[in-house]
């Protein structure tokens, strides 16, 4: 298998993507339009959900990964991602999606560029396609450090 290297964003079009596809696309758009409401729809709302970053460490159910989407969303900082370098693998009820996210963290005249390696599992849950598990990591530690450093700093 091939790993895709056109990203997605979530500026793209729906139409004649498949329902993994369309799922991930619908992250990044709530993610890259700082949008909670639509990121509440991508994730299952279950105490079973799990979320591991390199800023918020895990985090379990939708109230805590709730959480950390609105410190981003309603931030100073601006940040934004794109999902490239990857691979979907379905299942009869599941899919995951390994690969890498590319993009820029921006407050005041601070821009870090990142690269972040992703995995994103979703369950098929009453005939959508909800996010239940989450992992990113930093590989570099010198742009991890200055990246926890400048979130922390702008708090």
């Amino acid at each position: 298998m091939m790993p895709e290297q056109t990203p997605i964003t979530g500026r793209e079009d729906r139409k004649g993507l498949s329902d993994p596809l369309q799922a991930l696309v619908e992250f990044y758009d709530a993610f890259n339009s700082r949008d909670l409401g639509k990121m509440s729809k991508n994730w299952a709302q279950t105490d079973e959900i799990v979320m591991d970053n390199p800023l918020g460490g895990i985090k379990r159910g939708w109230q805590e990964i709730q959480s950390v989407y609105e410190r981003i969303f309603k931030g100073t900082a601006k940040v934004y991602v794109e999902f490239y370098d990857y691979t979907v693998h379905e299942a009869r009820n599941i899919f995951y999606a390994v690969g890498r996210e590319r993009g820029e963290f921006r407050i005041g005249e601070t821009v870090i560029n990142l690269a972040i390696r992703t995995t994103r599992i979703y369950r098929l849950i009453d005939g959508q396609w909800r996010q239940v598990h989450h992992h990113g990591s930093i590989d570099e530690p010198e742009l991890l450090a200055q990246y926890q450093s400048a979130v922390k700093s702008k708090k």
